[in-house]
């Protein structure tokens, strides 16, 4: 849960497979972060659409490949 003064990052769906994750692409610029169905808060894997509006957290991905979104929220819709 986030705490007071804490603002989640925002970013768009960018692609999604049919294997259960996908990639966000973010707001403030950068590479791509994946993200897994286990992620999400609130919407299901199968309601997410490319281009849909999301807030997130983000930590290190734990198989050493940068970081990873967590926390995925869908803000439009």
């Amino acid at each position: 849960m986030a705490e007071i003064g804490y603002t989640l990052s925002q970013g768009t769906i960018a692609r999604i497979t049919d294997r259960g994750f996908g990639f966000i692409s973010q707001e403030q610029g950068g590479e791509d972060l994946f993200f897994h169905t286990s992620a999400l808060v609130g919407v299901t894997f199968d309601e997410l659409r490319r281009d849909d509006v999301v807030q997130y957290d983000s930590e290190p991905d734990t198989r050493g490949r940068g970081n990873r979104a967590v926390n995925v929220q869908r803000v439009n819709r």
